[in-house]
């Protein structure tokens, strides 16, 4: 395998990571949103996976309005993941 290819993988591993860390953050958005069972499995799952993902912004914005904090919460963690992933991802294919 030549170095262009596995830079490309990489890139591509780090992109797919990324993406998925957002997508769990967005869907759990859009479960707060709209009042999900939270004894639900599945939405217990995102749930969890989102508070893990969200960790380091827990509380970051402590707005009376639920929606709103929690849109701000969960969506400024989707958005550094994205961003971060994307870069790096860019400098692997240079590389």
């Amino acid at each position: 395998m030549s170095r262009r290819t596995s830079g490309n993988t990489a890139a591509r591993i780090v992109v797919v990571v990324a993406d998925i860390a957002a997508v769990i953050l967005g869907l759990w958005i859009l479960m707060s949103l709209l009042d999900a069972n939270q004894s639900n499995d599945l939405v217990s799952f995102v749930q969890d996976s989102a508070g893990w993902l969200a960790g380091w912004s827990h509380d970051l914005f402590t707005m009376d309005t639920e929606w709103l904090r929690t849109v701000l919460n969960y969506g400024l963690p989707a958005v550094v993941y994205l961003l971060i992933g994307h870069a790096v991802a860019g400098r692997f294919r240079r590389v």
